[in-house]
């Protein structure tokens, strides 16, 4: 059931809106921009009704807020206006509203600009997950980890969790490519790509591919030890797939993994872990492959035994 947000100062209204969409939607009300914009922000919602008269934070300056968010820039916003408002409608179209509906309210009028804009919603977030999904995995692409990785970055942020990023590189793939050809190399891409998503596949959890035979997953919560123990154990379920590899180079296919845990703050960048991620692949790399070697909470370097 499609998620609906009402912000709407007037009890009276909000209620009467609810009532009329509570049927075939799952309607949240708040009486304040304040607590509309924390619920916007942390929630999933396909469409937000936004009064543009309210004390404190307006309407426009929640829209404004809205529009600036990674979250909330793309759910449609329709507008709560008076029948002599044409002003503010024209002011909030301009600012990104994507329609309006008068007080008082008619119900079927209600009800068919909800229904076209969660449809049109709807089908553009299918069009942008086709885009953003791997066609050979069918795990999501670089474009998409890029959207997730920050979304998740703030969202630990402002709830203070353990979060970790974890990258995975297939050993010795250009020497098994070179040898069974390509379409057996895709095989064993994805194959790694359903032991990563059968293991991480918690909500919390994201894995994508990178590029190439590289992935990327990232795990909101979990202190540094218990992800550093899931991560070999799919380092190790992998080995176990018992895929063959060139007898020259090694018996099976195997992946070698870094990552680091971190809680972040609001003066953290995420783009300085996802570097030490990568230092910590290049060292297991190094190291020998077939194996993790994880950035720990106690700012030191814990390798697979």
């Amino acid at each position: 059931m499609e998620k609906i947000l009402i912000v709407d100062d007037s009890p009276l209204q909000g209620t009467q809106l609810k009532s009329i969409l509570n049927e075939e939607y799952d309607v949240t009300v708040a009486q304040t921009a304040e607590d509309g914009f924390a619920l916007a922000i942390s929630g999933d919602y396909s469409l937000i009704l936004l009064d543009v008269v309210m004390p404190g934070m307006d309407g426009f300056t929640m829209l404004k807020k809205l529009q600036e968010e990674v979250v909330t820039k793309h759910v449609p916003v329709i507008l709560i206006t008076s029948l002599s408002d044409a002003e503010n409608e024209s002011h909030g179209l301009m600012l990104g509203a994507v329609d309006y509906i008068t007080k008082p309210f008619h119900p079927v009028i209600v009800h068919a600009r909800v229904r076209t804009h969660i449809r049109l919603y709807e089908y553009r977030k299918q069009l942008e997950l086709l885009s953003m999904t791997d066609q050979l995995t069918g795990l999501a692409n670089r474009r998409r980890y890029e959207r997730y990785s920050r979304i998740k970055w703030q969202e630990a942020i402002r709830l203070q969790v353990p979060f970790s990023i974890c990258m995975f590189d297939i050993d010795h793939f250009k020497a098994y490519n070179d040898s069974f050809g390509h379409p057996a190399g895709d095989k064993v891409i994805a194959a790694v790509a359903n032991a990563l998503s059968t293991r991480l596949r918690r909500s919390t959890d994201f894995v994508a591919r990178y590029g190439g035979e590289e992935f990327v997953a990232i795990v909101l919560g979990g202190d540094a030890s218990a992800v550093f123990g899931l991560v070999k154990k799919i380092r190790q379920e992998i080995e176990n797939l018992h895929i063959p590899h060139t007898p020259a180079v090694s018996e099976w296919v195997t992946v070698s993994s870094g990552g680091v845990t971190i809680v972040p703050k609001t003066d953290t960048d995420y783009s300085s872990y996802l570097k030490v991620a990568d230092a910590m692949l290049y060292d297991a790399k190094r190291f020998g492959r077939n194996q993790v070697v994880w950035y720990g909470d106690d700012q030191k370097q814990w390798v697979e035994e």
